[in-house]
């Protein structure tokens, strides 16, 4: 249903009533948080291929030499070996050339083997790594061009999602458009006073989960970005990397690899500090902070604040909480 909000032109707005505009509008900046948290995840796989395949060339850099140097040392006994059973110094000419080539000879190979096992082994060794070290950088390469296809598919699908709200909002007429937006903003500054007053009653301990939740409580007021990890600006997953990080642990800046994070908590167990995650697949994580209140970056458009904790998060539901 979300979706073929993207493909419907903005007047098809201009008959719904405000409240039905504001709907769709909250919907398709939910889908643009839902990307932009994909677009994390892709980010940070991107990133990881890149070192992973930078240690690989050089490594495979390094095999290579390995290999060149063992079949110039091979290539040097087959000569001598030749030479010393009478075929010449032709042959020496015709390895140097290519010395690896004539390596493959099984008449080479057997002068070199009387006298030369250990060698050989070991050239043999070198070449198969190198051929593995290849096929694996091959391997890595294609992952991380499809991993930065990803990235520019999801933020380029969160950027029309916004774009589209933006549109819908000037499909309606001037006066009907400043009303919603007042009315926005009445909501807004009522969630945030009352976020405040959450706050504020936190006593919390010294526990690992508390001192994080001290700081996430912190930033309440501070607005959505995607991306965005402090210190005035949070993404839902940047706020929860962050907070934790106070308390000293360290988390990706992606809700879909946070949930790998800690231990399990069934929803009936959870506990202030620990995380909750939503949607399927997952693009929303907050923080419980007890009498069944959450802290969260949710979306644009939105701050940092603290709401109802339930099953369902708009249409996400509630998938895992995770306590570190």
């Amino acid at each position: 249903m979300v979706a073929s909000f993207l493909l419907q032109p903005a007047t098809v707005w201009a008959a719904q009533s405000t409240a039905e505009v504001q709907r769709k509008v909250n919907e398709l900046r939910t889908v643009a948080a839902e990307k932009f948290e994909a677009a994390n995840e892709a980010t940070l796989k991107i990133a990881q291929l890149e070192r992973e395949k930078k240690g690989l060339s050089s490594k495979e850099a390094l095999i290579k030499a390995e290999l060149d140097s063992a079949g110039k040392f091979l290539s040097r006994i087959a000569v001598k070996s030749y030479q010393g059973s009478g075929f010449g110094n032709s042959l020496e000419l015709l390895l140097s050339a290519d010395p690896t080539q004539y390596l493959s000879d099984a008449a080479i190979l057997e002068v070199i083997a009387d006298r030369n096992v250990k060698a050989l082994r070991d050239y043999k060794a070198t070449q198969q790594r190198y051929q593995a070290s290849q096929l694996v950088l091959v391997d890595r390469t294609a992952n991380l061009v499809a991993q930065k296809a990803k990235l520019t598919r999801e933020v380029s699908a969160a950027q029309k999602a916004l774009a589209q709200a933006t549109k819908v909002l000037n499909s309606l007429k001037k006066e009907d458009r400043e009303r919603l937006l007042r009315e926005e903003a009445g909501r807004e500054n009522k969630i945030l006073s009352d976020s405040k007053k959450f706050a504020q009653g936190y006593k919390g301990d010294n526990s690992r989960g508390s001192k994080a939740l001290k700081y996430a409580l912190a930033q309440i007021g501070d607005v959505y970005v995607w991306a965005a990890a402090g210190p005035t600006r949070w993404d839902c997953s940047g706020l929860t990397m962050r907070a934790f990080q106070q308390a000293g642990v360290s988390l990706p800046h992606s809700s879909r690899i946070q949930v790998k994070y800690g231990k399990s908590v069934a929803f009936s167990s959870v506990k202030p500090g620990d995380l909750l995650f939503f949607g399927k697949p997952i693009s929303h994580v907050s923080m419980y902070m007890g009498n069944g209140r959450m802290v969260q970056a949710p979306r644009p458009g939105k701050k940092v604040e603290v709401v109802s904790f339930t099953r369902m998060f708009g249409k996400k539901p509630f998938v895992s909480a995770r306590r570190l």
